[in-house]
């Protein structure tokens, strides 16, 4: 470690080249920002958790697997993925016996939670049982028996019923009228988060004999409750039940795993954090450590001249060796530290934004530990360590002569090493593009990120080529300009390196800012004109709590209608075809009240092959994108997960075009009903007749009003795009500002130089505006190329169609690239010249 120390020569690089190294401690803060905050999104995804509400009295709790778990084999051996259900999964009623019989148990209660349409209002039903858990206890009344209810206060006020009054509900099994036995008040489970998960204000309890079937799940529960007898432990008590329960698939959960059992929306936050946390964090800590790497090798290549002098007069290599490392440990422990702060708050900022967008449940804290904060801080120092050591082994290893003549002229020749391996990225890239322009839906995605990383891989390695090249055909095109244009292009031709440290950033914040946000404005817009031209229907019904049972017979009823059909709208899981291996996909799914050939009346799917005639029980229609990925074709069985994790392998007979805007797969509602927590369809299409009868059943609007609610659903669902996309393209602008700010401030000598030449102030500062307009001009159209490169073949194997780019949009980012290019040399420059004719 002692030949690590900080030493005078590395002190005195910082104090009499400050400018080299405020930018390089810039660099290292904004890579330490970026790995922090990612890291604790990451982190609290892993240790995620949430406090047992419903079940808080109840120590153990015994509910099914909400998961679907895939098996593959890897090198490491056999390696299993979780996929999260897209509904709850459910244990047998007779389990509560079972567990009952274990030792320390006082009492195994099944629960059950449904949702109940009062009117034009919604509750939330119970059984009556779990009044043990829960402390709902009886203002006046009694408990419920068959036919009957106990309402709390707010049910009891809506529906004006008193004890012994009867009221109407509509449940899974239909409308029908329950005598009100008794009038209860909500226990400490009964809790406002436990009655809006249900989708509720309001709760009413039925009788426990009777919940399974009212909630549409007969013979079975949400989850088991177990009470504990005195003085019995909560551990043993769990062995005890899980021993009873062997065999059975039920899972035993204690302490807060409980308040995952009743939270499902835990699941998704789980998968929404670590996937921003290692997919986009992976990503963005790749870019971060590329750009602070390259800001790093750009300060200690811009010394080489002093590296050369202290050659000449006798340093060895083993000192300038020793000096680069110091000054690595000068600057970046102290620059991770200060970037964790800011990478504390954009952490806490971009989880608040989740929590208000409901992607993660409130009970969810996030989790800053030292763990993070330390791979910040240690992923900077690797980094410029690593950077510097490989920018100063030339100026160490070569001979003080040769070093003295290298460092007063640019070397022409790069690096063998370093343009075969950048060779090989852009070959790589290459053949990425032709994988993901073969590939469909989340295929192609994978694949095209392949695509970015690689070409961005080898525009860092192949930079001075690039530039290079670019110089000499902007040189063409200000060969008829002024002197100031012209030693521009000279200046460029001759400071290759220099020149590609500053293209670099801009093309990594063009390259994955338009890709972000150009892949999003492609998909709204085909989804967009799929629901658009896909909603046939003359009137469309919609209801916050769902339409009431029957909706679309009593539509059909009125006069003048030729059809309706009521979607049940849900997801199914897919097993996909991921790169050789098997992946489960979440598909938007509808579940038709009706036939195909009613539903082809009200929706247009653009039947590609097969018939929607056929759809029913065990047969299905789907989405061609999804058909292509998952390999099947009409005829075939499409094996799946219904949303509870049931499996099925219903037939397929259609193929259609427009799943991307409706729905990726169509199948018969009764196969789904029984499947997901709440009966009610979401949607009625109907064609034909008058508005004004379906008042009654919910809001009606025509088919241009609903698309435009769906779409603003789904432009709120782009948020996460353009986050990324601001955070990783913010980042690399900023890595660009503060390149060109460094190149201009180590340029005072030769400003001074032209000044002293006969050069207007002017003329300098155009020179630079010309300088700057080649880097910006140059990253904007190496970044444009990249990104269509990577959208065509993504957006192609996920639509089918070309992307479309927002001209406005993409403008935008050009001349925010061009504005900050331009501000970022002109500043120093006023600056530099200046201090010059001081």
């Amino acid at each position: 470690m002692r030949s690590f120390a900080p030493n005078g020569l590395a002190r005195a690089a910082v104090r009499f080249k400050p400018a080299s190294f405020a930018g390089t401690f810039v660099a290292l803060m904004m890579s330490a920002l970026i790995v922090a905050a990612c890291g604790i999104l990451l982190e609290t995804g892993a240790r995620a958790s949430v406090p047992a509400e419903r079940y808080a009295k109840a120590p153990v709790v015994v509910a099914a697997d909400q998961s679907v778990r895939l098996v593959a084999d890897s090198i490491d051996g056999p390696e299993e993925t979780v996929y999260p259900l897209p509904d709850t999964a459910r244990v047998d009623v007779g389990l509560a016996a079972k567990a009952a019989r274990a030792p320390g148990v006082e009492a195994a209660v099944p629960d059950f939670t449904f949702p109940v349409r009062q009117g034009n209002g919604a509750l939330t039903g119970h059984g009556w049982g779990s009044h043990a858990f829960t402390g709902t206890a009886l203002s006046a009344g009694a408990a419920p028996r068959a036919g009957e209810v106990v309402l709390d206060a707010t049910a009891a006020r809506t529906a004006k019923a008193d004890i012994g009054d009867t009221v109407a509900l509509e449940t899974a099994v239909g409308r029908a009228e329950f005598r009100v036995s008794g009038l209860a008040k909500d226990g400490a489970g009964d809790t406002e988060a436990a009655v809006a998960a249900a989708g509720g204000e309001a709760t009413a309890w039925f009788a426990d004999a009777e919940a399974p079937a009212l909630a549409g799940h007969p013979g079975k529960a949400d989850a088991i409750a177990v009470l504990a007898a005195d003085g019995a432990d909560t551990n043993a008590l769990a062995t005890a039940v899980e021993k009873s329960l062997a065999g059975s698939g039920a899972q035993v959960h204690t302490g807060d795993d409980r308040g995952e059992a009743e939270e499902r929306g835990l699941a998704y936050a789980k998968e929404t954090l670590l996937g921003l946390g290692s997919q986009f964090g992976g990503i963005a800590t790749l870019v971060a450590v590329f750009t602070a790497a390259g800001t790093v090798a750009l300060s200690v290549g811009q010394r080489t001249r002093e590296f050369a002098l202290l050659r000449a007069v006798g340093a060895t290599p083993r000192q300038i060796r020793r000096a680069v490392a110091a000054e690595a440990l000068l600057v970046a422990p102290l620059a991770g530290l200060v970037g964790c702060l800011p990478g504390i708050a954009l952490a806490r900022w971009w989880f608040g934004q989740l929590k208000d967008r409901g992607a993660v449940p409130e009970a969810v804290e996030l989790h800053v530990s030292w763990i993070p904060l330390l791979a910040a801080v240690g992923t900077g120092l690797l980094a410029a360590l690593g950077s510097g050591w490989m920018a100063g082994r030339r100026p160490a290893k070569i001979k003080p002569g040769q070093a003295l003549t290298e460092a007063s002229v640019e070397r022409l020749r790069p690096g063998v090493v370093r343009t075969v391996l950048g060779l090989g990225a852009l070959v790589g890239g290459a053949v990425f593009a032709g994988v993901a322009a073969s590939a469909a839906g989340d295929n192609a995605a994978n694949a095209s990120l392949g695509v970015i990383m690689l070409f961005m891989l080898a525009v860092a390695l192949l930079g001075p080529l690039v530039a290079r090249l670019c110089a000499a055909l902007f040189g063409l095109l200000l060969r008829g300009g002024d002197a100031s244009a012209a030693l521009a292009a000279a200046n460029s031709r001759t400071n290759a390196r220099r020149l590609a440290s500053a293209i670099t950033p801009i093309v990594l914040a063009m390259a994955f800012a338009s890709t972000l946000v150009f892949m999003h404005t492609s998909e709204s817009r085909i989804a967009s004109e799929q629901l658009r031209d896909g909603i046939t229907a003359d009137h469309v019904v919609t209801d916050p709590a769902g339409l009431p049972a029957g909706a679309a017979d009593r539509a059909a009823r009125a006069p003048g209608v030729d059809s309706a059909v009521s979607l049940l709208d849900t997801q199914v899981l897919v097993p996909v075809d991921s790169g050789g291996e098997t992946s489960l996909q979440g598909s938007a799914t509808q579940g038709i009240s009706g036939s195909g050939a009613q539903l082809a009346k009200v929706q247009d799917l653009d039947v590609r092959s097969g018939s929607l005639d056929r759809v029913g029980a065990g047969r299905i229609a789907i989405d061609k994108t999804l058909a292509t990925a998952a390999k099947v074709k009409v005829g075939d069985e499409l094996p799946l997960y219904l949303p509870d994790g049931t499996e099925a392998r219903p037939e397929v007979v259609a193929v259609y075009g427009r799943g991307l805007g409706l729905a990726a797969v169509t199948m018969d509602r009764a196969s789904l009903a029984g499947h997901v927590t709440s009966a009610f369809d979401s949607t009625l299409l109907v064609r034909g007749g008058d508005a004004k009868p379906l008042a009654a059943l919910g809001e009606v609007t025509d088919a241009s009003g609903y698309a435009v609610e769906q779409n603003v659903d789904r432009e709120l669902g782009a948020w996460a795009n353009y986050t990324m996309a601001a955070v990783l393209g913010g980042f690399a602008v900023i890595a660009a500002v503060n390149t060109l700010v460094m190149t201009v401030l180590d340029r005072r000598r030769e400003l001074a130089t032209l000044r002293l030449v006969g050069s207007t102030r002017r003329q300098v500062l155009r020179m630079l505006h010309w300088e700057s307009l080649l880097v910006s001009v140059a990253g904007v159209a190496l970044g444009t190329t990249i990104a269509m490169i990577t959208l065509t073949p993504m957006v192609r194997g996920m639509t089918g169609e070309s992307p479309h780019i927002p001209p406005l949009l993409y403008a935008t980012f050009a001349a925010t690239a061009l504005s900050l290019g331009l501000l970022a040399v002109t500043l120093p420059a006023r600056a530099a010249l200046r201090d010059s004719e001081a």
